[in-house]
């Protein structure tokens, strides 16, 4: 597998940093990846290693503030930005290959903004996937925090605490769990603005699914505390003809780096065989 790291000025004209993985041989296909809240594109290497052994080549980059892109950790002035930032991949994804069959791949915060993007703003692809999105989060905020920063992101949006995301809750796998713990381009910030931003766009996705209009694989760790796997069901009931749902009973938040990851990439790669 080839690998380059490439970077584009954002919206915002801040530095984008991203990566591109193709396979040695004919490229056939083509992922459009979008990382999590607090990761970044680099531990997404297994993932892409997978794909170009199939002939896919895999496109993903650092949002605003993540890994080795620019910006404040944690924070994004605007949730448009995230929706850009997509768009500018899936041209440098055109640029590099050409009109080939093209998904977008979205995991949590990720999985919140590929479903958005397909909704808002349509793009041309074969397909979307999502996995885990933060629809919803896995459990309930406290009331009074949530009113003090709906309050603190009218008057300073920036405003930035820890999001106490417990590791343990990623994946049964413990090294994975300590790889993320230990990784310097990891972080547990989020802004007020960020926050609500994501939070906000993930209700408004669940009331308009019924306008999706792109094919969707959708799919959740039924043993997910991170992000709501009823949430994703809510969502999916809204567009049954377009959306395949998959519950992995017995995994947690990351399905993509569970000791049945295999499974969950066949699974995925049939999917899309069968839209080309």
């Amino acid at each position: 597998m080839k690998h380059e790291e490439f970077n584009w000025t954002g919206t915002d004209n801040m530095n984008v940093f991203a990566r591109h993985w193709q396979p040695y041989t004919d490229v056939t296909g083509i992922i459009c990846l979008v990382h999590g809240m607090g990761e970044h594109s680099g531990r997404y290497h297994h993932f892409a290693d997978f794909f170009a052994k199939h002939g896919y080549a895999v496109l993903a980059f650092d949002h605003r503030g993540h890994g080795n892109s620019e910006g404040e950790k944690g924070h994004v002035d605007s949730y448009d930005t995230l929706l850009d930032q997509v768009d500018h991949l899936l041209e440098e994804a055109e640029k590099r290959h050409g009109d080939l069959p093209t998904f977008i791949y979205g995991h949590s915060m990720g999985g919140n903004v590929v479903i958005n993007h397909a909704i808002r703003r349509k793009p041309l692809v074969n397909g979307v996937i999502s996995t885990g999105p933060w629809l919803r989060l896995g459990f309930e905020p406290p009331k009074a925090k949530m009113m003090l920063g709906k309050f603190v992101k009218r008057i300073y949006p920036k405003f930035t605490e820890d999001s106490n995301l417990d590791a343990k809750q990623l994946s049964h796998d413990e090294a994975v769990v300590q790889a993320y713990i230990d990784d310097p381009l990891v972080h547990g910030k989020i802004s007020t603005g960020f926050f609500f931003g994501v939070n906000e766009a993930g209700e408004w996705a669940i009331q308009h699914g019924h306008r999706l209009g792109i094919p969707m694989l959708l799919m959740h760790g039924g043993e997910d505390k991170i992000t709501s796997p009823e949430a994703s069901k809510e969502f999916a009931q809204q567009s049954e003809h377009k959306i395949t749902l998959k519950i992995w009973k017995k995994l947690y938040h990351e399905i993509h780096n569970e000791p049945e990851q295999e499974k969950v990439f066949n699974y995925t790669l049939e999917w899309m065989k069968n839209l080309q």
